[in-house]
């Protein structure tokens, strides 16, 4: 499976797999990943460390913006395979080890089945494997505060609210924000597109999420690069209040 690579910056690059995006950093021969896509989207992933010139063996970290199977996919192949530490925010380190799920159950997905996207993209999540297991053996809090010594130079910024501990990632020198599912900019499941939150049913406390926008619309940067959709460009702080705007 081909990578669909977009380079939005120097050293960074948005991944789009199957309806969900990765990112690549680089700094000379290392990389810094965030995120890892779908089970299902291996392949792609591999391919797509490779066009940005490098490989697994380069990549000095995957960092994971939250520990649903649509971004924890490759995460522990990862770790197995090359010895490459996986990081978290602490209060999803444990459910990075699947100690508890805090993901859309397929009950919820049936009682959402009528609405429009819902029933193309659900099939398609299974095929990927949404609901594989994908627990990460001894996944790692950040270090600590500020930003992080990789590639790139990623700050960790909590966001909490998709998940307890989901976590976005602000580049202050290029000036974009990381924001995985905080703020997003399309989903199948939704009708609209531009910046947005994801649908109720994917969101374990919405009123958490609605509040992490906030947080997101302090960071400077005019280029958003979400978990899902395309790359937004423009004040990553008006993103975030059109999307508080529609999420009330």
């Amino acid at each position: 499976m081909r990578a669909d690579v977009r380079h939005v910056a120097d050293g960074t690059w948005l991944v789009h797999g199957t309806h969900t995006n990765w990112v690549v950093l680089r700094e000379g021969d290392a990389l810094t990943l965030i995120d890892t896509g779908y089970p299902g989207d291996r392949e792609a992933l591999l391919d797509s460390l490779t066009r940005v010139g490098g490989s697994p063996r380069a990549v000095a970290a995957v960092l994971i913006t939250h520990a649903h199977n649509d971004h924890l996919g490759s995460a522990e192949y990862l770790r197995a395979a090359y010895g490459t530490p996986v990081y978290t925010h602490e209060a999803e380190v444990p459910h990075a080890r699947r100690d508890f799920l805090h993901q859309v159950t397929v009950g919820q997905v049936l009682r959402n089945a009528w609405r429009p996207g819902v029933p193309p993209w659900a099939l398609r999540a299974l095929r990927s494997g949404g609901t594989a297991d994908v627990a990460v053996t001894g996944p790692r809090p950040f270090p600590g505060p500020g930003p992080l010594d990789l590639p790139g130079r990623p700050v960790p910024v909590p966001t909490p609210g998709h998940t307890g501990g989901h976590c976005a990632f602000h580049l202050p020198g290029l000036g974009a924000v990381v924001s995985g599912d905080a703020l997003v900019s399309g989903h199948p499941t939704s009708r609209i597109a531009g910046p947005q939150l994801l649908p109720d049913m994917f969101h374990h406390e919405r009123a958490a999420a609605v509040a992490s926008l906030d947080v997101l619309a302090e960071l400077d940067g005019d280029l958003l690069l979400p978990g899902h959709g395309p790359l937004h460009e423009g004040p990553v702080r008006d993103a975030a209040r059109l999307a508080r705007g529609r999420a009330q």
